[in-house]
């Protein structure tokens, strides 16, 4: 016999599909507003425009400012994975308090207000001629996204035995052949979520950004940041909605990924 769900999970359905229509809310305005045959920002009235999506294609600033996003966002993340990594790897093999303590240290940025870690930056990156720099915008993001990383690792190492490696060397693996045929595939899921965080966050860094560049380093957050000062441009609008359809994408790609490797592994001879 078929049971009616009760009140509780119909009111929690209910709730939750109220949060996804919050959360795709944007959305629902961005899109219609990318394809407003005005010049200014507005919902298109009868008439739809592709005219804001090919100025991101002429207008060569734009172009360059997502070039300089992605390298930023590239190097930074493969700086904070490495430097992340190392970290969490040498806190899993202390096992102490001491590492408790340095985990504490490298979660730091995390807590400073993102205007705090801007004026430090500045101070700081003046002295050694980094501003307006890619090495100088790299290693501030950098610094921001590894304490993501150090969290993200040091989680996926939390149910690995150090007993492992001790095991590897005892079977005549080297240091290094231990670490890397044994620790660091245990540890590649909290890197790969790690860089998926220090790039998000590196790619959307805007008051930083702000700092530390003027017009040799251009990236898209500040880009948009100068679109809408005086009169919002369109085509902002237009950047917003190919942003959210790549992370759709993204998305699905993982989704699809994920369900051939289960289909797979049940495959799989046991």
């Amino acid at each position: 016999m078929d049971l009616a769900p009760s009140r509780p999970f119909r009111v929690t359905v209910f709730v939750a599909w109220m949060a996804i229509l919050f959360l795709t809310l944007p959305f629902a305005v961005v899109l219609p507003v990318s394809l407003t045959p005005q010049r200014y920002l507005s919902l298109p009235d009868g008439e739809l425009s592709l005219r804001h999506y090919q100025t991101l294609l002429e207008d060569r600033t734009w172009i360059l400012s997502l070039r300089d996003s992605a390298v930023v966002a590239a190097g930074s993340t493969l700086l904070s994975v490495v430097l992340g990594t190392m970290t969490a790897l040498a806190c899993w093999r202390i096992s102490s308090r001491l590492s408790e303590g340095v985990r504490m240290i490298m979660l730091a940025p995390m807590m400073v207000p993102s205007i705090v870690h801007a004026l430090g930056f500045y101070r700081v990156w003046a002295q050694f001629g980094l501003l307006d720099t890619y090495l100088g915008l790299i290693l501030a993001h950098a610094m921001k996204g590894t304490p993501y990383v150090v969290i993200s690792v040091s989680a996926a190492l939390a149910n690995v035995d150090l007993r492992l490696e001790q095991a590897a060397r005892s079977l005549g693996a080297t240091a290094p052949q231990a670490l890397w045929k044994v620790i660091i595939p245990a540890a590649r899921p909290g890197m790969l979520a790690g860089s998926v965080f220090a790039f998000a966050l590196s790619w959307d860094e805007l008051v930083v950004t702000l700092f530390l560049t003027s017009r040799n380093v251009y990236t898209l957050p500040r880009k948009i940041w100068d679109g809408i000062q005086d009169n919002i441009n369109p085509a902002v609008a237009a950047v917003a909605t190919l942003l959210i359809a790549l992370t759709i994408a993204a998305m699905l790609v993982r989704i699809v990924i994920a369900r051939r490797q289960a289909r797979l592994a049940a495959a799989s001879p046991s």
